[in-house]
């Protein structure tokens, strides 16, 4: 990113740490071209230590910076926006918004101004730059380029209409609890077989891993991975058709619908 950016993200909580970790780490802005804001400041001193701004002053952070990532809770975010609207230049500010169930036009209506805003669904492994990003905006030039150039450097990227927002928030970010939970059953699994906790663990994340690369980097559907491994009579198959009749796929189906069902209600306006 130019040096000259300076990025603030206010409502620097699990998701908003996760995005400041992955930029730091990318080295697309540096220490000191970052502004964390939240409450509870103690809560910022690992950044502080590494030379990144920190404050409770979500008024100061707008006026030092250009870039305004708000991370805060839904139930939160119509006082931030109160808060900070009189601070706002249109030909200065661009608001990159990851609050769950919040529309581009409820922040514009808000904020009385003719801001640019992009609408960016992260998943917390942003921190490791492994997060998939989905981006919606009303401004398809700048802005929107801006946001692609933010969060390309901590992850992947993925353009969608606004409309879609609820659902990448299940799939992309409600996911990564999904698979995680999957690992974890798998790991439960192979201590029943007979592996330490520790080993059924590491092969387990190990082998959601492998799988996750098979299809990203052979860009194949995975019944085709699946057909490789998957034998007439064979072990793979009585236990892909065991968890089949369980209800495996199914389940992770509704999961996936019941959480972009409730990301649309999450946000109630004053």
């Amino acid at each position: 990113m130019k040096k000259k950016n300076r990025l603030a993200i206010l409502g620097t909580g699990n998701i908003g740490s996760s995005i400041a970790d992955g930029l730091l780490d990318s080295q697309a802005f540096l220490p000191e071209q970052l502004i964390l804001t939240r409450r509870k400041l103690h809560r910022l001193e690992k950044f502080e230590q590494l030379g990144v701004m920190t404050s409770s002053d979500n008024l100061k952070a707008v006026d030092l910076a250009n870039i305004l990532i708000i991370a805060v809770e839904p139930q939160q975010i119509d006082e931030l926006l109160t808060e900070i609207a009189p601070a706002l230049k249109s030909d200065r500010h661009t608001i990159v918004s990851v609050v769950t169930g919040v529309s581009i036009q409820q922040i514009q209506n808000r904020v009385q101004e003719d801001i640019p805003i992009v609408r960016a669904m992260p998943n917390t492994a942003i921190s490791l730059k492994e997060s998939i990003t989905c981006l919606a905006s009303t401004d398809k030039g700048e802005a929107l380029e801006l946001g692609k150039s933010i969060f390309n450097t901590v992850g992947e990227t993925v353009v969608i209409d606004e409309e879609l927002m609820g659902a990448a928030t299940a799939l992309g970010a409600c996911g990564i609890a999904f698979f995680l939970r999957a690992i974890r059953a798998a790991s439960q699994g192979g201590i029943e077989i007979g592996f330490h906790s520790n080993q059924a663990l590491l092969i387990a994340a190990q082998v959601a891993k492998g799988a996750a690369e098979l299809i990203l980097k052979k860009h194949q559907h995975p019944e085709s991975e699946i057909d490789k491994v998957t034998t007439p009579r064979g072990v793979t198959i009585a236990g892909l058709n065991q968890m089949e009749h369980e209800g495996f796929s199914s389940a992770m189906i509704k999961g996936i619908v019941t959480s972009a069902n409730k990301a649309s209600g999450v946000y109630k306006k004053d």
